[in-house]
């Protein structure tokens, strides 16, 4: 289709724009942010795991064993219940983000409208202010504007862009206000050839829990072919079980290996978690973010926004120099200031607002607002150049002559600007005499909820740090008004010349004040490179860099674009309050997993050994697929769902693996130990096979009980009753439903090797219990002083 070049007065046409939009010259992204529900169908059924069942059942069918395939009902409803949730989790996220869905001010016909970001077509005209980010690629047409390309070229330095210069897309405008032209859109977008590229490189990263469950499915998945062709090897050649015998024993300890219902009690708890979420209408982007607030041990928050709400207010206007300046004379320049620039920030818009009215000067030049200079300047024709900005970086040295009065309002937790007059500004240097005219004092009021929600952290154990380009003493009573501890621990990040400092800084203070955005972003990276899990809160442009590196960036709705497009969260209603409903979420949803995850690992555990000393004794695999069937349901499924939607907000510590395997070997060693003695008593006392596996079923069913109470601490009504009800079940299917799980009655010698083998259950469990927990203690001492030493040769080289 040719180039239209419209105007940028006019913009395209609707009919244009339609013509475009048909033609495939539309801003669509190049990869849905969530999976359509063909991939989640065919990802939920043809699995590795899924595929192995088929040939196992397959096996069973060839040796006329059908009740012993029952299994393929609990994989049908797995596959069903992983779909529906999965599908459910995707409908949520996609209405949220529609709710929140960047929108842009579009020329179209003359008129400037606001349309979402994927309505955009290839020359498009649009209108672009502080902290939007940029769509599309295309050139300036008219106003100016300073871009900061960090997220997309890594170069975090303010660049201006005038009329011709190319804007790219994913971008973000820091100050000034222009109209541009998006020529290159959708697939051609810089941003979206930067994103296939990546693609091509690896895929999304992926967090540590589904990290470690990826190695242990492959590392199961490895194991079980070659095992189980040397299973039935030993069965049907060297024990001489027979064909069916060999099938189902073979097959019964290859199903007892799969974890089947990890993954999707783990892709459901996730689902069920974002569901949540979204009713506390927080929108999440990444998955990741779930599991990272679970571990979050230190949260940055900006003060304005966050701490306090967003709306500024004029409180004051102190006069320096009544003689020279009258107040209507103040009056005057702070007003016509904001005529000839736009009031971006919430700062110029208060001040905006206090004085609505047009003197009727004539702006020459503007110098816009930057956090790196922390001022802007108007030169008007006739009257001479005025800055409004930070006192200390307006004045320099010089500011010491006002430095009572700026801490006065500094101290009950005000903003001081200063209106000052100048010989000249250009590319942030103030020239000639700087003469200071009036102390604008601003105020943020401390949100309602603020101090609770800074309770439930410092109660959770979570260290607050708060992060401001305002002046420390008033971030620091803010800090304080809002009940957050250390609020009086504060520094100048003037003071912090290097990372060395700023990591210093950050094991001694609280509050930092004066910082700019890329020193946000080295205080967050500091924070992860002393071992901290970090969560940064923001709204404002000069909060995106640290939002996109920290370890969880939430955003609020109401801020900057550019913030709530590289935030992994969203809080939708801009609510501060939202904060501890969301962190226990992601608490109580990782917990849980942990938690559910060792019952499966219990009999993975029992399956792998025993797999593997039937390989090298004369012991044949006491169970049948049925039979797991039967302890998999009542032992390990239904127990390990009610478990992982139950509250828990403990801070999630070390590895995931590790604590799975924690919880999971003591049970896992106790089934071991006392199926082992079954069968040396069966041997010895030469007792029937038919007899081994009922008092093998029964032991794994108290062993699967003894496992849940542990999983369940601590107990309350519903926890217990849960365990009632499922020792109910399995005594219910032994004794009426003995004949459907093959389990025959006992002779009075089985009956007696039942209970001495029973009693010693309880016992074996509680003392491995124990023995871990010694282990776990010594290794996490060992690893604390390793930690300790490490940091004080870290302080030593720094100090050097």
């Amino acid at each position: 289709m040719p180039l239209i070049e419209p105007s940028p007065d006019t913009g395209l046409t609707a009919e244009q724009a339609k013509a475009l939009a048909e033609g495939g010259w539309d801003n669509r992204p190049v990869d849905s942010p969530t999976k359509s529900d063909k991939q989640i169908i065919r990802e939920n059924l043809f699995t590795y795991f899924n595929l192995i069942f088929i040939v196992l059942a397959t096996c069973l069918l060839f040796v006329g064993d059908f009740k012993d395939m029952t299994f393929l009902i609990v994989v049908a409803a797995n596959s069903v219940i992983g779909i529906v949730q999965q599908i459910r989790s995707k409908r949520t996220i996609e209405q949220l983000s529609l709710l929140s869905a960047s929108r842009v001010r579009t020329v179209r016909d003359g008129q400037i409208r606001e349309l979402p970001v994927d309505q955009l077509v290839r020359e498009d005209i649009v209108e672009l202010t502080a902290g939007c980010q940029i769509p599309a690629d295309g050139p300036v047409l008219s106003g100016s504007v300073q871009v900061n390309e960090a997220l997309i070229t890594g170069e975090a330095d303010a660049i201006s862009k005038a009329p011709g210069d190319t804007l790219l897309s994913g971008s973000f405008i820091i100050s000034g206000k222009c109209r541009a032209r998006m020529d290159a859109v959708g697939a051609d977008s810089y941003a979206a050839k930067l994103t296939l590229a990546a693609k091509k490189d690896a895929g999304p990263g992926k967090s540590e829990m589904m990290r470690s469950l990826d190695r242990l499915i492959k590392f199961i998945g490895v194991v079980l072919i070659p095992l189980g062709g040397a299973l039935f090897y030993t069965q049907f050649v060297t024990q001489g079980l027979g064909l069916r015998r060999s099938v189902v024993s073979t097959v019964a300890a290859l199903i007892g290996m799969i974890p089947e219902g990890l993954f999707l009690l783990t892709s459901v708890a996730l689902a069920v978690s974002v569901i949540r979420l979204a009713r506390n209408r927080t929108l999440i982007h990444e998955m990741n973010a779930i599991e990272t607030l679970a571990r979050v041990d230190v949260l940055c928050v900006d003060k304005t926004g966050t701490v306090t709400s967003p709306q500024m207010e004029v409180r004051d206007i102190v006069p320096l120099d009544a003689d020279a300046w009258t107040e209507q004379d103040i009056g005057d320049v702070i007003s016509a200031f904001y005529k000839a620039m736009e009031p971006d920030n919430d700062t110029a818009r208060a001040l905006a607002e206090r004085f609505p009215y047009d003197p009727g000067w004539t702006a020459l030049s503007t110098v816009p607002f930057t956090s790196a200079i922390k001022w802007s300047a108007v030169t008007f024709d006739g009257h001479g150049t005025y800055v409004i900005g930070a006192p200390e970086n307006i004045l320099g040295p010089d500011v010491e002559a006002l430095r009572a009065r700026i801490r006065y309002f500094a101290e009950k937790g005000c903003r001081v600007m200063l209106l000052a007059q100048c010989d000249g500004a250009k590319e942030g240097c103030l020239h000639g005499l700087v003469l200071p005219m009036a102390l604008l004092v601003l105020e943020n009021p401390i949100r309602p909820g603020a101090p609770k929600v800074f309770d439930f952290f410092h109660e959770q154990g979570v260290a607050v740090k708060v992060i401001s380009g305002d002046d420390p003493v008033t971030v620091s009573a803010v800090a304080a008004q809002a009940g957050i501890d250390g609020a009086g621990d504060w520094i100048d990040a003037k003071e912090l010349k290097t990372d060395q400092d700023i990591a210093r800084a950050i094991q001694h203070y609280t509050v930092f004040g004066r910082v700019v955005p890329n020193q946000k972003r080295k205080i967050v990276r500091a924070l992860q490179a002393a071992g901290h899990t970090v969560a940064m809160t923001g709204d404002g442009v000069n909060d995106v860099l640290a939002l996109k590196d920290a370890d969880c960036g939430i955003a609020m709705a109401s801020g900057a674009d550019a913030a709530c497009q590289v935030a992994q969260l969203v809080l939708l209603d801009s609510d501060f309050a939202a904060m501890p409903k969301v962190v226990a979420e992601g608490r109580r949803v990782i917990n849980n997993i942990q938690r559910a995850s060792a019952l499966y690992l219990v009999k993975n555990i029992l399956s792998f050994f025993l797999a593997i000393i039937t390989l090298f004794a004369s012991f044949p695999y006491p169970f049948i697929p049925i039979q797991l069937t039967l302890i998999s349901g009542l032992t390990i499924g239904i127990p390990s769902f009610f478990l992982a939607l139950e509250p828990n907000h403990d801070l999630v510590h070390g590895k995931f693996l590790h604590n799975v395997f924690r919880r999971a070997f003591p049970g896992g060693l106790t089934a071991i130990f006392v199926i082992l003695f079954a069968e040396l008593f069966v041997f010895a006392l030469d007792m029937p096979l038919t007899e081994l596996s009922s008092i093998c079923v029964t032991l794994m069913a108290i062993n699967g009980l003894m496992v849940i109470y542990y999983a369940a601490r601590p107990l309350d009504w519903k926890r217990c009753a849960l365990i009632i009800t499922m020792a109910c079940g399995v005594l219910g299917a032994i004794l009426f439903l003995g004949d459907l799980f093959s389990l025959s009655s006992l002779s009075f010698v089985g009956t007696l090797v039942l209970i001495v083998l029973a009693l010693l259950v309880v016992p074996i469990q509680m003392s491995l219990e124990q023995l871990f927990d010694r282990c776990s203690a010594f290794l996490n001492i060992r690893r604390e002083k390793v930690r300790k030493r490490r940091s004080t040769r870290r302080a030593f080289r720094e100090g050097r």
